[in-house]
């Protein structure tokens, strides 16, 4: 087959883009479950409330930071305005004290220069531009209330090109101009991973998607990743709740990259946590006559089935299996099936489906996920929300409240060290906690199914936390 689809690049880069960037993808080692304060913190906070009950405040228009004052030119490595900083309404982060603040690159008296490298072209144009208009939509609202020592965030976009080479070239611009790269999103961000690492430039993305980014010491994802880790919850779920059909389960995975890795970690999750697997099978990214693989479903008695793919696979394959009138108990897909497309094409065929999910549905309500959705309609009118424009917001929060906490002592340097002591970061209440300095896989999960042609809640609406396991 000689079209674009099935090409040997294509091919490789649609299989990253379709499973590559799954919200549980794992990507370091090591294993522990959060204390049962986290979960309690991280589900208060989903809820709009603090760790004790008090009920959240959406964040209002709040003022700038006060100038202080002037010091020598603000020229990299020297000392700037000391001015001070006004976090984001309704913040709990406490300011540090500016005293001593040097500008280092990227930094003048009055601003931050921030980076954000994501897929805007390439064989699916516009794939992370969500993940971008989240991030300029933190900075919007971000400088309507707020200030660093004074300083405004000033952003830079750049187009990673869904190619390595252009993240690459990204980075090394960044490392010059930009004090940090916030948010980013990129199906090859293995290209500027070796480039951030070595000068020193923070990276504080919505996802880490390769293993090259994950290990990168300067580098962290909002969504925390793994090495062969997969939350337990997520098989604990259907053995408890469903048992019969977690006995006769099957998985079918696209045949390329992560995909396959993803699947062969989490069927050894599974089967540790109680799961008997009648059929594990990979399919052709270009393969659209998914018949064959349903009669096998239909033969082996299968009734709980997932499939790891974009959502448009997910969608073929559950209209493949309407088609044979097909119905297995439970038919399950991961994050990535959670966008408005999924629904719009996949029609009655989605009907019933499960999706497991690390962070707050846009149907609910709490005030980070509201900011959001409010700075995102300022930025990009008419634009749907997205996990990965969720987790971009998440990463700008996170790079905003370091940064105030370290006032006067913020350099490259600091921030990194201080993201590497953050564990349990749940963005404000948009997602479950998540160990961003520990770089493991998320603990905490839920579940939604469709119900008439809309997400819904499938089970408790707050957290379930049960650890993670190693899939080798």
């Amino acid at each position: 087959m000689q079209s674009v689809v099935g090409s040997v690049r294509t091919r490789r880069i649609l299989g990253v883009v379709a499973v590559g960037v799954a919200l549980l993808v794992p990507t370091a080692c090591g294993g522990s479950t959060l204390s049962p304060a986290a979960v309690r913190s991280a589900n208060a906070s989903v809820n709009g409330a603090s760790a004790t009950g008090t009920t959240g405040t959406t964040g209002t228009t709040g003022t700038t930071g006060t100038t202080g004052t002037t010091g020598t030119t603000g020229t990299t490595g020297t000392t700037g305005k000391t001015g001070t900083s006004s976090p984001p309404a309704g913040s709990a982060v406490k300011a540090g004290s500016c005293t001593g603040f040097k500008n280092g690159p990227g930094m003048t008296n009055t601003t931050i220069n921030v980076g954000n490298s994501s897929d805007l072209s390439g064989p699916v144009p516009g794939l992370f531009t969500a993940a971008q208009q989240a991030t300029a939509a933190y900075v919007k609202y971000f400088n309507s209330t707020s200030s660093i020592c004074g300083r405004k965030l000033v952003l830079d976009d750049f187009d990673s090109k869904t190619d390595a080479g252009a993240d690459q070239q990204s980075y090394t611009t960044m490392c010059s101009k930009d004090f940090a790269s916030v948010g980013s999103m990129s199906s090859f961000d293995s290209g500027g991973a070796g480039t951030a690492q070595k000068c020193g430039l923070p990276d504080v993305r919505a996802i880490a998607v390769t293993a090259d980014r994950n290990n990168c010491t300067t580098c962290f994802g909002a969504e925390a990743a793994g090495a062969d880790e997969f939350s337990n919850e997520v098989a604990d779920f259907y053995v408890k709740n469903y048992h019969a059909a977690s006995q006769k389960a099957a998985m079918l995975y696209l045949s390329v990259g992560a995909a396959q890795e993803n699947a062969v970690v989490q069927e050894k999750v599974y089967k540790q946590r109680g799961f008997k697997f009648l059929y594990f099978q990979s399919v052709d990214v270009a393969e659209f006559n998914y018949g064959p693989y349903i009669q096998q479903l239909k033969a082996k008695g299968v009734q709980w089935v997932q499939f790891l793919g974009a959502y448009q696979q997910e969608v073929r394959f559950a209209q493949a299996l309407q088609q044979a009138d097909y119905h297995p108990q439970i038919v399950m897909f991961d994050p990535s099936s959670y966008d408005n497309n999924f629904l719009k094409t996949g029609g009655s065929a989605v009907n019933g489906v499960n999706i497991y999910i690390n962070f707050t549905p846009f149907f609910e309500s709490n005030p980070e996920l509201n900011l959001y959705k409010q700075w995102l309609a300022q930025v990009a009118p008419g634009a749907d929300p997205t996990f990965f424009g969720l987790f971009a917001w998440s990463a700008a929060k996170l790079f905003v409240e370091k940064s105030i906490s370290l006032g006067g002592k913020l350099t490259r340097t600091s921030l990194i060290d201080s993201l590497k002591t953050v564990h349990a970061w749940t963005g404000g209440g948009l997602h479950g906690p998540m160990d961003v300095g520990g770089k493991h896989a998320p603990s905490c999960i839920r579940f939604l199914q469709v119900k008439n042609g809309a997400f819904t809640s499938l089970g408790s609406t707050s957290y379930t936390c049960h650890g993670y396991s190693v899939g080798k």
